[in-house]
C-alpha cells in the first residue's frame, strides 16, 4: 500500500519487536482462506483476491452472462471500497499498531455479519459485502508497522519464497525467519480454505458468521489491548 507521508523502516527490526506478528498474520491468512472458500460455494467468483475475480468477469463477458457480470464487478468494486475504508481508518502518519487496527477489524466482522444475512437469503449483494471485508483486511495488513503482509491472497508470498528458494540455490544468504514466516501464512490460508469448504458443505452461507464473531471478537480484544498504543514494545 503507497504510503503519503513515507517513514524510514527497519524491516528487521520490525519483524523483532511486534512478537503476535506471525499468529496474527496466519489468524488472518486461515479467516480469509475460510471466507473465500465459503463464498465460493455461493458464486463462482473468488472474494479474497482479484486477479481471479478479474478474469471471471472477461469470461462472464466473453459468454454474454450479463447477470454474473455484474456480480463480478460488483465484487472488484467492494474490495476496492475496502482497501479505501482501511486507508482513511487505519492512515499513513504514524506506522505502530494502535487502536485503528481494532476497530478495522470490527468493521470488517461487521460486513461479514451483513453479508452472510444476504448471502443466506440467496441475495447477490452479500458478494460485495464479503469483498469490501476482505480489502478491508487485505489493507490494513498491508499497512501493519510499514511491513507489505499479504493475507487474503499468497500468489505474491509464493513468489517471495520462489525468489528465497533461488537465492538460496545461488548460495546466497536468505532470511529464514522471513521464510519461515511465508509459509506459514501459505499453509494457514490453505488450512482456513480446506476448513471454509467442509463447514460450506455441511451448514452453507450461514458458516460465515463464525469469521464475523471471530473478526468482532479479535478486533475487540486488539482495540481495548491497544488502548494505550505499542510504544512502550522494546
Amino acid at each position: 500500500m503507497p504510503y503519503s507521508h513515507p517513514q524510514p523502516l527497519d524491516r528487521a527490526a520490525a519483524f523483532r519487536q511486534v512478537r503476535h506478528l506471525l499468529p496474527g498474520a496466519a489468524a488472518l491468512a486461515a479467516l480469509a482462506g475460510y471466507v473465500n472458500s465459503v463464498v465460493l460455494g455461493f458464486f463462482h467468483t473468488p472474494v479474497s483476491h482479484m486477479t481471479g475475480a478479474v478474469s471471471h468477469l472477461a469470461i462472464d463477458l466473453a459468454d454474454g452472462r450479463a447477470a454474473d457480470a455484474v456480480a463480478s464487478v460488483s465484487i472488484v468494486l467492494g474490495f476496492v471500497g475496502g482497501a479505501v475504508i482501511a486507508g482513511v481508518l487505519v492512515g499513513a502518519l504514524k506506522l505502530i499498531p494502535n487502536r485503528t487496527y481494532g476497530l478495522t477489524m470490527m468493521l470488517e466482522g461487521v460486513l461479514l455479519a451483513v453479508a452472510t444475512a444476504l448471502l443466506i437469503a440467496k441475495h447477490r449483494l452479500g458478494l460485495p459485502a464479503v469483498a469490501m471485508a476482505c480489502g478491508l483486511q487485505n489493507a490494513m495488513t498491508s499497512s501493519y508497522c510499514g511491513l507489505m503482509i499479504r493475507t487474503t491472497h499468497v500468489t505474491g508470498t509464493v513468489t517471495d519464497i520462489g525468489v528465497m528458494i533461488g537465492h538460496w540455490i545461488r548460495h546466497r544468504h536468505i532470511d529464514q525467519a522471513k521464510l519461515g514466516f511465508a509459509a506459514l501464512v501459505i499453509v494457514a490460508f490453505g488450512c482456513g480454505g480446506w476448513a471454509g469448504a467442509l463447514a460450506d458443505a455441511r451448514f452453507g452461507p450461514q458458516c460465515l458468521s463464525l469469521a464475523s464473531m471471530g473478526c468482532l471478537g479479535a478486533g475487540a480484544i486488539f482495540w481495548w489491548v491497544t488502548r494505550d498504543g505499542f510504544n512502550d514494545v522494546p
